[in-house]
């Protein structure tokens, strides 16, 4: 299954893989941003299967794991660096020894200084599509930020750019740049974005799904009693935007939601996490779902996932009907 990345026209496979969980720990102060301890060898095999299986596109952003992931995936790509499409983030300021977080920086200085940071850890002359990591940027300030993206594409630093977010009123700020050609966007299953597709398929921009598997709550791993490391995104102590769970524990209304719609997602021999990512794809012709991954076993179930294809107009339909949407 190949898709084209939006106005850009570039061609890519219909899934990425999200590089978010094997930069390893990262902090905001006490908060866990990332998913735990990784191990880096397993995270090349990971990727490396990934490539075997026809994926050529990689999300990753300068923050995950305090620039790890960005390394890592550089590690894994090597020579075949040319024969990939690189999407990585900026805005987020760190510590790459203490992996803290220390805020945020969108002035033109700023980004400019983080896409040489980010061309160096990537070990890459250019990115193929650079994103705007700040899904609350006042809009009526986000021009000058488009302005400096328009400017590297011109440069040749990067290919194309787009903002994670989801907020319509922002992105369409973004949209009316040349060279803007997606926005990340959070989506799956339980948890639609209409207003965001929406805007996507008005000025064909790609749609990147960020959490198209809830976290981990749309696979089979996942039950009522499961309880994520300290160190992880969902424990104890996760930020409050985290939605599907909560306390340290999967929530129960999105687990009752997955169990609802699960007979449809696991049709044809899908597993699970199959069946949602085929989902993504019978949203929109726009979406690009980028599940995250930690292990070659999770990258080869995601990725065969495109054997199936997107779920028929008929499933889509029940499942807003079991979900009263």
């Amino acid at each position: 299954m190949k898709r084209k990345m939006g106005r850009s026209g570039i061609e890519v496979s219909a899934l990425g893989m999200g590089c978010w969980a094997i930069g390893g720990p990262f902090w905001a102060g006490e908060t866990p941003l990332g998913w735990g301890e990784v191990d880096d060898e397993e995270s090349i095999r990971a990727i490396h299967a990934a490539l075997e299986m026809g994926v050529t596109l990689f999300d990753t952003a300068n923050v995950y794991g305090a620039g790890h992931s960005e390394r890592v995936l550089a590690r894994a790509l090597g020579a075949r660096r040319p024969q990939v499409v690189v999407a990585t983030k900026f805005s987020n300021v760190f510590d790459e020894k203490s992996r803290q977080v220390l805020r945020q920086d969108a002035t033109p200085e700023g980004i400019r200084k983080a896409c040489e940071e980010s061309l160096r850890r990537l070990n890459t002359d250019y990115v193929d599509l650079y994103q705007f990591h700040d899904n609350g940027y006042p809009p009526e300030q986000a021009a000058p930020v488009r302005d400096t993206l328009e400017a590297l594409v011109k440069e040749g630093k990067i290919r194309a750019y787009g903002w994670s977010t989801d907020f319509p009123e922002r992105a369409e700020v973004f949209a009316q740049g040349p060279k803007c050609t997606s926005v990340q966007l959070q989506l799956n299953v339980l948890d639609d974005n209409p207003a965001m597709i929406a805007l996507c398929e008005k000025h064909n921009l790609a749609a990147l799904n960020r959490g198209p598997l809830a976290m981990g709550l749309l696979t089979n791993k996942y039950t009522a009693e499961t309880k994520p490391s300290v160190d992880d995104v969902r424990g104890v102590k996760s930020p409050e935007w985290m939605k599907y769970f909560k306390d340290g524990k999967p929530s129960a209304e999105w687990l009752k939601k997955r169990e609802a719609v699960r007979e449809i997602l696991t049709s044809k021999g899908r597993t699970v996490a199959q069946g949602a990512l085929a989902w993504n794809w019978g949203r929109s012709e726009k979406t690009l779902p980028i599940p995250g991954f930690r292990t070659v076993t999770q990258v080869k179930e995601n990725a065969q996932a495109m054997q199936f294809g997107p779920l028929t107009k008929d499933q889509m339909k029940e499942i807003d009907r079991i979900l009263g949407r």
